[in-house]
């Protein structure tokens, strides 16, 4: 044997003894998976057997990393709802545990996002670079964690702003039929607060995909999504999607909250997200009560809506806002889902069909519109015009209604029927048209005084925008201390009023009826 083979055969020996003493030293780890099987597949829903450890919400993966969540835990079985499609899955299918809850990424990242309710990116901009991952489902703030609701959510829209004042914090119900504008009130409010330091969540469920492209295009357009993140579960999503989404949201606005930001959140529908968990529940054969709902329907809603809140200092003095939205049908306030709603929010904007076909925009009925915070949350240059201003609207719409009954008229009579007139037309706004706390107050101000009377009613438009445009110009000061929270003055009082005097008597010579 040449003296290269010795060598090689040394070298043999050596790394063959270490490979012996590295088998006798391996300690192989041993970890038991559970693995499920499917034995029914339904509509967004599926049965499953061999997961006797299951969770609560917790999520599975299905072949093809398709995800679902149980949703009930029976004595020889689990319903797991599904959260993808369930195309190409069968019964006989394997579903393998992943050991922890349903949760969705938070942090700074999701701004400007679009994303479904596992938080998975919609928008095509690459994955999500989050902080953590929280679970759906927390409980709401303890009542010694809260505070009382005294900063105002500024609309920008003034039958809001001065008649049903939102705070920081509230949970305020929108409510009427379809099409009336619901959606159109949430999204203003939505633009109203860029420059406000507010994080704006629009958690859209069982939405046309359509109508979805032109409110994110909107908001992209009016530069918004810099402070908005929206989480959809379109109307062809499963069941399971769109019953987690308000869930999800509600995660995600949390996590600015506890870093002491404020938080809007809109909920447009809460009666898809109903049904959602109506068709759920009646698959996965659980009881049925009042219009097939279960008996939980109520639960489901308010522990979603008791999230909402205002911390207190020692928690940060965050605040997370509530504007569910739900659509009745046929001016029905008193079914099921709606009824609810109103029993858990702290009021409800409600819209009707009958100011809608007459061309009133926003469609807002004050008389059945309310806000149970009220004035606690307003500015208090609100009190000068709010009080009255509520007061003498309804006095109109009463008389007005007796009016069409009668031929002649008293001067008080007819007087009161023509401030109710110009009222209703400052009232009025166009979508997109956003006005500071000032203006509204100045312009409010001037109708319930009388200045506009002898303004016949298609020029008040046009003397609201000169009012805006002058008080910007000629009373800055006073503009600052409304929105600084300071009271009108009877100096400021009676500079809005000259202010808005004189707009009027500019427009004098042009009028004609």
């Amino acid at each position: 044997m040449t003296q290269s083979n010795v060598f090689l055969q040394s070298a043999l020996d050596q790394a063959l003894q270490t490979f012996g003493q590295a088998v006798q030293d391996h300690q192989p780890e041993l970890a038991s998976q559970e693995v499920g099987t499917v034995t029914y597949l339904g509509n967004g829903i599926a049965r499953v057997v061999g997961l006797p450890h299951g969770q609560s919400e917790e999520l599975v993966l299905f072949p093809g990393d398709r995800l679902g969540m149980i949703f009930n835990l029976d004595a020889d079985e689990v319903g797991v709802v599904l959260l993808d499609d369930s195309q190409g899955l069968q019964a006989g299918c394997e579903v393998r545990r992943t050991g922890r809850v349903m949760d969705v990424p938070v942090g700074p990242a999701l701004l400007g996002r679009v994303m479904d309710a596992t938080g998975r990116p919609l928008d095509g901009r690459g994955p999500i670079a989050a902080i953590a991952r929280w679970p759906i489902e927390r409980p709401a703030p303890s009542i010694l964690d809260r505070a009382p609701v005294t900063v105002p959510l500024e609309t920008g829209i003034k039958v809001i702003d001065a008649l049903i004042p939102v705070g920081r914090g509230q949970r305020e119900l929108i409510l009427g039929d379809r099409q009336i504008g619901k959606t159109a009130i949430a999204l203003d409010t939505i633009l109203n607060q860029a420059g406000k330091d507010m994080i704006c969540i629009y958690c859209a469920i069982g939405q046309q995909g359509s109508a979805l492209a032109r409110l994110i295009a909107t908001l992209q357009q009016e530069g918004a999504m810099d402070y908005c993140i929206v989480v959809v579960a379109a109307g062809n999503t499963t069941p399971g999607l769109q019953y987690t989404a308000p869930y999800a949201a509600t995660t995600m606005g949390e996590y600015f909250m506890e870093q002491g930001r404020d938080v809007l959140i809109v909920y447009d529908d809460l009666i898809c997200h109903a049904r959602a968990y109506r068709e759920l529940s009646l698959l996965l054969r659980r009881p049925p009560g009042r219009e097939a709902f279960p008996g939980d329907i109520f639960y489901i809603h308010s522990r979603l809506l008791e999230r909402a809140t205002h911390l207190c200092t020692e928690r940060g003095g965050g605040s997370l806002t509530a504007l569910p939205i739900v659509e009745t049908e046929a001016q029905n306030l008193s079914a099921y889902i709606p009824t609810n709603l109103v029993s858990i929010t702290d009021g409800q904007i409600y819209l009707t069909p009958d100011l809608f076909q007459k061309g009133i925009l926003p469609a807002v009925d004050v008389g059945r519109s309310v806000s149970r915070v009220g004035g606690k949350t307003q500015l208090p240059a609100y009190a000068k015009v709010a009080g009255a201003l509520r007061l003498s609207y309804a006095q109109f719409e009463e008389l007005e209604l007796f009016a069409r009954f009668g031929t002649r008229l008293d001067d008080a009579t007819q007087k009161t029927l023509d401030r109710g007139q110009r009222v209703r037309e400052v009232l009025k706004q166009s979508q997109f048209v956003h006005l500071p706390a000032a203006t509204q107050i100045a312009v409010l101000l001037a109708v319930t005084q009388g200045v506009f009377d002898a303004l016949p009613r298609h020029q008040i438009a046009t003397a609201e925008a000169q009012i805006h445009q002058a008080l910007q110009e000629q009373l800055p000061d006073v503009s600052d201390r409304i929105h600084s929270g300071i009271p009108l003055s009877e100096g400021d009082h009676k500079a809005l009023l000259d202010l808005a005097t004189l707009v009027v008597r500019s427009l004098e010579p042009h009028a004609h009826d």
